[in-house]
């Protein structure tokens, strides 16, 4: 289970707090990574909240660096450059929230641009709370919308009561939700061919302008994010099958073996073959 993401697909919410405040859930994330894996410095528009279920790792936002592990909660304000890797032995296995339209207020009227609590004592209820909401976003059974919208209700108030902080509303301009809408679409379609003038005619942005905007938003260019976002599914590919190489790379987007086993050397120093050999988990 290294990457497992679920979205909802369901209306604005209507419960009283997320109301107020116009708060989306845009995604929930089961995350176990080890090894030398490291994702790429980025920002969003919204807000994340991280929950370190198990495992050590660090944390760096814009310029800092920091030691998380086990019962470690890291809220990440909008548009705060960020990143997260695995450190030691133990996997860092974490549940990530997408919120959009708040942001933590932890100092009275004080926006801190992230903050980290260690809450071994409420573990157990905000582990609840995050299990069911995935739960019911894998199963999407009778009502799963109203379910998943009281679940998030609580679970913030939760979250505000143990971190002694308050929640506000924040506003998304008009690029970063079509920058959001563009890297939603490359990780759902990455293994298609995507070029600049497809995004561009997408969300009706000019090439140069998007470029730039997407730049602003992630951290790097959309064609960048593209190559990241195949490289991890190589990855993970490499470590867990014993597909041949030609197979990962078609599998994993790329036009041909050679330009991936190019690409896969110039990003991690080691060919396809050398980081399988090194990393896999795969039992035949």
């Amino acid at each position: 289970m290294p990457y497992q993401r679920y979205k909802p697909n369901f209306p604005k919410p209507d419960s009283r707090l997320t109301r107020s405040l116009n708060t989306q859930l845009l995604y929930i994330t089961h995350s176990c990574y080890d090894k030398k894996w490291q994702s790429v410095m980025h920002a969003h528009p919204f807000t994340e909240v991280f929950f370190v279920v198990n495992g050590t790792g660090k944390f760096q936002v814009e310029d800092k660096t920091f030691f998380v592990g086990k019962d470690d909660l890291i809220i990440i304000n909008p548009n705060i450059m960020h990143t997260e890797f695995n450190h030691g032995k133990e996997a860092l296995e974490y549940i990530i929230l997408g919120l959009d339209g708040l942001l933590f207020l932890h100092n009275e009227q004080v926006q801190n641009d992230y903050r980290i609590y260690n809450l071994p004592n409420h573990r157990t209820e905000i582990l609840f709370y995050l299990k069911a909401i995935l739960q019911e976003l894998q199963q999407k059974k009778d009502n799963y919308t109203e379910i998943c919208q009281d679940l998030l209700e609580i679970l913030l108030l939760l979250l505000m009561r143990d971190t002694k902080s308050t929640l506000d509303s924040a506003s998304i301009d008009k690029a970063s939700r079509e920058c959001r809408f563009i890297e939603q679409y490359m990780d759902e379609h990455f293994t298609e061919n995507i070029t600049l003038e497809m995004l561009s005619g997408l969300t009706y942005m000019n090439k140069y302008y998007m470029v730039h905007a997407f730049k602003k938003y992630k951290g790097m260019s959309p064609i960048n994010y593209l190559i990241s976002r195949r490289l991890n599914e190589a990855r993970h590919l490499l470590e867990t099958t014993d597909y041949p190489i030609a197979k990962i790379a078609q599998a994993a987007g790329f036009s041909s073996q050679s330009y991936f086993s190019q690409v896969f050397r110039k990003e991690l120093n080691v060919t396809p073959a050398q980081y399988r050999k090194e990393y896999s988990s795969y039992v035949g």
